[in-house]
């Protein structure tokens, strides 16, 4: 202790000797022992003095009391105490105030000393020893905890659209950056985006994603809740017949959705107008006020039905009395259809042509073969049926009926050419003119050739000469040929190939039972087996030439018999004669049996064969 007093004693006179000062006489010196007693070791050693522990409590205190604890991540709230060019001072109760940069207040140019701004304690002390705080983090954090509890209450929001964006916009909703989807704007389709940018809106929060930090906002969901008080009230009231004004909503193909005041009802396209249109914007256009009849609901009135057309009187009602059955009329084809078109003859009022009454031919065709939609065509009213707003037309009875001089300009004999319509089965038809038609029936197409079907023997679009065979002018009938035009070849062939008369030929072709041989190309005549016996015993074979003898000649079935046989043997002749004669007798006397005598006649020559 002595050797501390004496230090300090030292130390004082060399601080008295470097100011130059006089010797003072310190306490020390004059009463060490009172010095040395009162002496403040604890400031001596530790460099300041020494604090009892309720100071020390109570300076605790008031610092907890007067100043906020610098925690990262937390937001406080601080006042603005001084703006620069460029920061903020704020001071926010701690051992020092922070900086802001004035960019954060981009939102709030109004910012002055004194205002309370949130912030969060971004650095605890920079270079300078100064709190660096941030405004935005704040903002974040609390527009967070704003936005998470207006999604959990319903609350709704103030937000600012700031620019558009793929498939909505984007809007600025305190400080966070939510999307608003396109669909979510408004509850009718918006054609104009733009329109809501830089415009401050209100908003519902209907979606929060934690893990991606997104948020989405809607407008339209607010409208709806409007809406759907107005809907309850104007359903309510609804009754079928009742004319209220709407709103063109939407416009489709098939009909307009109609906006009733928060209630949507459909107008089909059948319901715009009396007359056919093709699409509803002929009539009507987006965002049109116009007023519609209810025509149905279902039982909780969510699909209503509605009409433009029935406000106005119906077409046929104004029809004029005077329009009756013979009348000429004018028209637009509007419709063509497989079996006719369909005529507007007035507004709303239209006429069936049926494709049998646009021409007096009866093989029918398409009607757009006769006409095309938009034709301006003349039609006689056929019938009218005002009740239930029928009417037929007829486009044919504006020309003479061919048929009614049918029997002076197609008398029966009389030669004609024609074009090939079409074919059956059973023969071919042939037109004359516009409304006249005839049958060739198969067997009339020639005298020689066996024909199995008509497309054999010609085409359609071919002309073809014809001969009037009959006429039936009541049926509307006319029943033509066409081998008729020419001389029939075996009226000749009868007399030249005559029975007994000889002819050389060659084999042509040798068959079952016999072999065929060719006099011309209309004559193919049949050879039994039996009658290819050469007189040295040998058979002819193909190819051979020899003479033959007419055996049978049948004009009617065009069936020729010839015989290298019997030229040498007469008795071989004499039986076929006797057979022929007795076949020729049996036909006389039952011509329906003629097919029977051919058979016995058959049966001889097979004896004659050598057959049973």
């Amino acid at each position: 202790m002595a050797d501390k007093a004496k230090k300090a004693e030292a130390e004082a006179q060399e601080v008295a000797t470097a100011t130059k000062e006089a010797p003072v006489v310190s306490e020390a010196q004059a009463n060490p022992e009172k010095f040395l007693k009162e002496f403040n070791w604890h400031n001596y050693q530790e460099g300041i003095d020494e604090v009892e522990d309720s100071q020390l409590k109570e300076f605790e205190k008031l610092v907890s009391e007067n100043f906020v604890d610098t925690l990262d991540d937390e937001v406080v709230e601080g006042e603005v105490i001084h703006i620069t060019d460029r920061d903020a001072i704020i001071d926010i109760n701690a051992k020092s105030e922070g900086v802001i940069s004035l960019n954060e207040f981009r939102y709030n140019p109004d910012l002055k000393v004194g205002d309370k701004v949130e912030v969060l304690i971004d650095v605890r002390e920079d270079a300078t020893g100064q709190l660096v705080l941030s405004h935005r983090k704040a903002r974040v954090i609390k527009a967070w905890d704003r936005v998470i509890k207006a999604n959990e209450t319903g609350e709704i929001v103030n937000g600012f659209v700031k620019c558009r964006t793929k498939g909505g916009m984007i809007v600025d909703v305190f400080g966070i950056e939510a999307f608003l989807p396109g669909s979510q704007i408004d509850v009718k389709p918006i054609r104009d985006y733009d329109q809501y940018v830089n415009k401050t809106m209100e908003f519902k929060v209907v979606k929060i994603n934690h893990e991606f930090k997104n948020v989405v906002v809607s407008h339209k969901a607010l409208i709806e809740a409007d809406i759907e008080e107005q809907k309850k009230e104007i359903i309510g009231q609804l009754e079928k017949g009742q004319v209220l004004e709407g709103v063109v909503k939407n416009i489709t193909s098939y009909g307009v959705f109609i906006d009733l005041g928060g209630v949507d009802g459909l107008v089909h396209i059948t319901d715009l107008s009396w007359s056919r249109i093709n699409h509803p914007n002929e009539i009507v256009e987006l965002d049109q006020k116009l007023n519609v009849v209810i025509l149905d609901f279902d039982e909780d009135k969510s699909r209503i039905q509605l009409g433009l057309k029935q406000l106005s009187k119906h077409p046929w009602d104004a029809l004029g009395e005077n329009v009756a059955v013979g009348d000429k009329v004018k028209g637009k084809v509007v419709v063509i259809a497989d079996y006719g078109a369909f005529i507007e003859v007035a507004e709303g009022v239209e006429g069936l042509v049926h494709v049998s009454e646009m021409s007096w031919s009866t093989h029918l065709r398409s009607a757009n073969d006769f006409v095309n939609v938009g034709d301006e065509i003349d039609a006689v009213i056929l019938t009218l049926d005002r009740e239930d707003r029928k009417m037929s037309l007829g486009i044919k009875q504006l020309t003479p009926d061919p048929w009614t001089d049918i029997t002076t300009k197609y008398p029966v004999g009389s030669k004609h050419t024609g074009i090939v319509r079409n074919f059956t089965n059973f023969g071919v038809f042939v037109e004359l003119e516009e409304g006249i038609d005839g049958l060739i029936y198969i067997s009339d197409l020639s005298w020689t050739k066996k024909i199995k079907h008509p497309s054999e023997f010609c085409n359609v679009g071919d002309k073809l000469d014809v001969v009037v065979l009959e006429l039936d002018v009541e049926g509307r009938k006319l029943s033509l040929g066409h081998k008729q035009t020419t001389e029939n070849p075996w009226d000749k062939y009868e007399t030249e190939f005559a029975v007994d008369t000889t002819h050389t030929a060659e084999i042509a072709e040798v068959v079952d039972k016999g072999a065929t041989i060719e006099f011309n190309e209309d004559i193919v005549a049949f050879v039994p087996s039996r009658h290819l016996e050469k007189e040295d015993g040998k058979m002819l074979k193909k190819g051979d030439t020899a003479e033959f003898k007419i055996i049978e000649f049948n004009k009617e079935f065009k069936r020729v018999v010839a015989s290298h046989t019997a030229i040498f043997k007469a008795e071989e002749m004499a039986n076929v004669k006797a057979a022929a004669k007795k076949a020729a007798a049996q036909a006389e006397e039952a011509k329906p049996t003629l097919g029977d005598a051919n058979e016995a006649l058959q049966a001889l020559k097979d004896k004659m064969d050598g057959k049973k």
